[in-house]
């Protein structure tokens, strides 16, 4: 059976256009107006008035992550399931292993724990120590479709490296043709504060953010560039938060290096003000890096307007507000991350597209495109194209929805967007040819 979608806007990053779809099982076999080649058998769809954007590709989750204070709210089921709903059809999780776990041995385990995953589904790799085989199991992770290392320069007492160990591993990537990504955090230094505030009797979620101040972010992306640089590998670096940070990318793009930023609605839209007052009002909103000023807010969004950050992804990983507690008397033991990957799409359409800030072109280069250029799934997906695949989204811009932990398809009880009101939603989404969403 084919599904001819008809009337509808197309949307690409370098276009617009009104035209009828045909899809026929899991690809686009046509893209023209008036499109009378399907039979009275076949599904149709007006799209009359609505956008159609090539399926969302968020390229930062964490789906069913150990905390101490239990799994993340969020399985792959359930995640990717938020995921649909808001017009996500593809989704890139980590492998985070075991020290001494080979990286391929990490990488089937998580495979296994994401067979329930409702939307495509791929993975970062994350090198968290070096040995004798390390570059090796880089390659061969390569070899068998990983594209992306992801690094952590904080949590050096779990899953963080030593900048030895970075360049080390950044020159594996190359060799191999990878792309390492990199999470900037000076963590020895962000230890050391962390420590002394909790010695002094500052516990509460408000020291938080004092703990990880932007330069500890900004001076280790500027190392980070500096050893991309030596290693000659590909660079992209995930949540960016800081206007500081901003300045180092772009002298770094400005002279020609292979370096990629990506930033996340909860930068964008929301600021330190969120860490004052009590502590179920404020815990929701510890992630890492923190909340910024407005100033960064506003920075950020220049900096996605120019081309300085490609990619939107969400950093999603939800827990209940109970987790949460688990660090009511030491802000340290708080487990870091929210929910987002429901609202994406929603949220930049509505603080994005329609403040002007950004086009609806640019819209879909962030929230698809440029995330399957990057990491090797374009033109497969990214794009609304005959031969591409069948992951689309039908949008519908007239609609309002005020965000709600009660309503929420995200697994938890919390959401640091409580009360926003959003335009736009999702009306249709299609996986691989099926219609999975209609609302």
């Amino acid at each position: 059976m084919k599904t001819l979608i008809k009337n509808g806007t197309i949307v690409n990053a370098d276009s617009t256009r009104t035209a009828d779809l045909l899809i026929e099982n899991d690809k686009i076999i046509a893209i023209d107006e008036n499109i009378t080649t399907y039979s009275s058998h076949d599904k149709v769809i007006d799209a009359s008035g609505l956008y159609i954007f090539p399926g969302g590709i968020d390229p930062h989750v964490h789906m069913n992550l150990p905390t101490p204070a239990g799994f993340s709210a969020d399985n792959f089921l359930t995640g990717s399931r938020a995921a649909l709903h808001g017009g996500t059809t593809t989704i890139i999780d980590f492998v985070t292993p075991k020290k001494g776990q080979p990286l391929s041995e990490a990488k089937k385990l998580r495979e296994n724990e994401a067979k329930n995953s409702i939307t495509n589904c791929y993975f970062h790799v994350s090198p968290i120590e070096w040995r004798n085989t390390m570059e090796d199991e880089i390659i061969n992770c390569f070899k068998h479709g990983t594209k992306s290392f992801k690094v952590y320069m904080a949590y050096k007492n779990s899953i963080g490296i030593d900048d030895d160990v970075l360049l080390k591993v950044m020159k594996a990537v190359a060799k191999a043709g990878g792309i390492v990504t990199v999470h900037c955090e000076l963590g020895d230094e962000i230890e050391t504060l962390r420590n002394n505030l909790v010695n002094d009797g500052k516990t509460s979620p408000e020291y938080h953010p004092i703990s990880r101040p932007p330069q500890m972010e900004a001076l280790a992306v500027q190392k980070a560039i500096q050893l991309a640089s030596e290693a000659n590998c590909p660079l992209y670096i995930v949540h960016v938060s800081a206007k500081e940070s901003i300045n180092y990318i772009q002298k770094a793009q400005a002279a020609g290096q292979s370096v990629m930023a990506e930033t996340c609605p909860q930068y964008l839209l929301l600021d330190d003000s969120k860490y004052i007052g009590n502590f179920n009002q404020t815990a929701p909103n510890v992630m890492s890096p923190p909340l910024r000023k407005k100033d960064d807010n506003d920075a950020l969004w220049n900096a996605i307007a120019d081309g300085t950050i490609s990619t939107l992804g969400t950093d999603h990983c939800p827990t209940t507000l109970k987790q949460k507690q688990f660090g009511i008397n030491d802000f340290r033991l708080i487990p870091n991350g929210a929910g987002g990957v429901e609202y994406r799409l929603s949220l930049l359409y509505t603080f994005g597209v329609l403040t002007g800030k950004i086009t609806i072109n640019k819209f879909v280069e962030l929230i698809s495109t440029n995330p399957a250029r990057i990491f090797g799934l374009y033109p497969a997906k990214g794009i609304i194209s005959v031969g591409s695949d069948a992951d689309i989204v039908v949008w519908n811009p007239d609609t309002e929805n005020t965000i709600s932990a009660k309503t929420q398809f995200q697994n938890c009880d919390i959401n640091i967007y409580e009360g926003f009101l959003v335009k736009g939603t999702a009306e249709y989404v299609f996986l691989a040819g099926e219609l999975v969403i209609e609302q």
